[in-house]
């Protein structure tokens, strides 16, 4: 396809300000998909092409937490690998249900997220994961990766925000620790499903290469505000996010 300046100029802010918005506190599909069918792309080769600029982005963002050790190891590794097998799980079972069932649950339940974290302000504070076993710790990350997985391939919209969420809530970690975990996950099934789009030939590399600098100056900006601010950058941009997933359901939604 031929690929104009108006496209680039279209598509590179936004995948910018996505990854930045990744970075910090997941869902920067939210931003960066849609700026690439803005610009023509097809659906199934936008989609392609957004992997492209997020793994490249995200393997940025993934290696400066694991840099700074704001991770844990045994705890992304288990969740990572139960990611990839939920993401097989959740593709096949979304040809067997419609979207429109997880439209109606996703609509109820983040304006409740939204409320638990401005009531509970010390979330993410501090870490709580000592008051785990190591075996339960790592049976609730393989639960995290699981089910968050399984909701990436039927859905996928936010599941990098969930997955800070879930780490944070579940696990005990502190919300730096949990976006580096989520970052380790969103990693391995980015890499995954870069890989098969690559070899599928549906990637837009004229559009893809240049959004993906874009998304790795994004990445290295937002990654940078999470590990020096922590929850006070962390916790707002969240609420960035829940905004934009419930907007983007409800526009789901009306259209079907």
């Amino acid at each position: 396809m031929e690929v104009t300046a108006k496209m680039l100029l279209i598509v590179c802010p936004m995948v910018f300000l996505s990854g930045l918005v990744d970075a910090v506190a997941g869902g920067g599909g939210l931003i960066s998909l849609p700026a690439y069918l803005v610009a023509g792309l097809p659906p199934h080769v936008a989609s392609a092409t957004n992997k492209c600029g997020s793994v490249f982005g995200t393997a940025v963002s993934t290696f400066r937490f694991l840099k700074e050790g704001r991770f844990h190891r045994q705890a992304a590794i288990v969740s990572a690998a139960a990611a990839l097998l939920g993401s097989a799980l959740g593709t096949r079972l979304n040809l067997l249900l419609p979207e429109a069932i997880l439209h109606y649950v996703l609509v109820v339940l983040l304006p409740v997220i939204a409320v638990f974290l401005l009531v509970n302000r010390d979330f993410g504070l501090k870490s709580r994961v000592d008051e785990l076993s190591p075996e339960a710790l790592l049976v609730l990350s393989g639960g995290v990766g699981l089910v968050l997985g399984a909701y990436d391939g039927f859905f996928g919209p936010g599941s990098g925000t969930f997955l800070i969420l879930a780490f944070t809530a579940l696990c005990g970690f502190d919300l730096v620790t949990a976006s580096g975990n989520a970052k380790v996950v969103n990693l391995c099934s980015n890499l995954a499903a870069f890989v098969t789009f690559a070899a599928a030939g549906k990637i837009a590399w004229a559009v893809g290469l240049p959004a993906a600098c874009f998304s790795i100056v994004g990445h290295y900006v937002g990654s940078a505000m999470a590990l020096k601010k922590g929850s006070k950058v962390i916790r707002p941009m969240f609420f960035v996010v829940l905004t934009l997933l419930l907007v983007r359901i409800v526009a789901d939604l009306t259209v079907a």
